[in-house]
């Protein structure tokens, strides 16, 4: 089983890092143009920003401190933010008729549900 939380926590610091990369460099109108991004037109760039940069911290919290031995329990609580995230952007999906991303974020937000579970429950970090 911890395997498989570091399997998750991996794929999902690749979606993190994915999710920021195009939210912190890619031009505004490309990023409303594409599929599942019309909602970033409907808010200012500096947040789509934000949400961009708090991606990377999410990427890094969830694979850093368990890799480097410093503040491991920053791994669950990182999945815990993850899954508030995904809870924000699928209500965002759902309001914007985009049932195919609702889909996609819940199963983004299960992942972070199994590691928030597996790390701070029986296959923590501290024990």
């Amino acid at each position: 089983m911890n395997l498989a939380l570091w399997i998750a926590a991996g794929l999902l610091a690749v979606v993190a890092l994915g999710g920021g990369f195009t939210k912190m460099f890619v031009p505004a109108e490309k990023l409303a143009a594409s599929p599942g991004g019309g909602w970033t037109g409907d808010i200012g760039a500096g947040f789509v920003k934000t949400l961009g940069a708090l991606e990377f911290l999410a990427a890094a919290g969830l694979v850093l401190p368990a890799v480097l031995g410093i503040a491991p329990v920053l791994v669950p609580v990182t999945a815990l933010c993850w899954i508030l995230l995904m809870i924000g952007a699928a209500i965002t999906h759902g309001r914007r008729g985009e049932p195919a991303f609702v889909v996609v974020n819940l199963v983004y937000l299960a992942v972070a549900v199994f590691i928030a579970w597996g790390r701070f429950g029986p296959w923590s970090f501290t024990g």
